[in-house]
């Protein structure tokens, strides 16, 4: 059987609160699906964003991106404006669009966000400082550190970062 076989055929559980966790951009990713699980095709995480939360604008040069809110507010920017995505709500984003989101409410907010192909999770993995077993956030003056370490570690990954 080859490895492409093999990640069709496996079935995949990731119970509550299990997954490769890293912090973010102050945000906590929860990795449920990746190469490790589910092979190079598709990738998804479990995001929680506090206020004030999102990255910086960018562009996926190699992914198409999609976000489902579970709960909370976040606010979309597809390169023209902004849209407000509630409880429920779904986007796409294409390959080579500029976007980003942020948590503009006064509560956390929680999204799952996949990618197409696959790999992006070795970005989260790399560039992120672990959330593993309850691992609290960085103190903030590690903050601009960590995001610098992202931005550099981002360009490897075909994506690119806006000021």
């Amino acid at each position: 059987m080859s490895v492409e076989e093999r990640w069709v055929r496996l079935v995949v559980y990731v119970p509550p609160g299990h997954g490769p966790s890293r912090w973010a951009f102050v945000d906590k990713y929860t990795i449920k699906a990746g190469e490790h699980n589910t092979g190079p095709h598709f990738f998804m995480m479990e995001a929680l964003v506090p206020p004030g939360g999102g990255p910086p604008p960018h562009i996926h040069h190699h992914e198409e991106e999609a976000f489902y809110v579970l709960d909370g507010t976040v606010d979309l920017f597809d390169g023209t404006g902004r849209t407000e995505l509630e409880s429920g709500a779904f986007a796409h984003v294409p390959r080579g669009s500029v976007h980003n989101f942020k948590n503009t409410g006064d509560r956390p907010s929680k999204l799952l966000i996949m990618f197409l192909p696959g790999g992006k999770d070795r970005f989260f993995l790399e560039a992120g400082v672990s959330a593993d077993d309850g691992a609290p956030p960085p103190p903030a003056d590690q903050y601009l550190l960590d995001v610098e370490r992202a931005l550099e570690v981002a360009a490897e990954f075909g994506d690119e970062y806006l000021s």
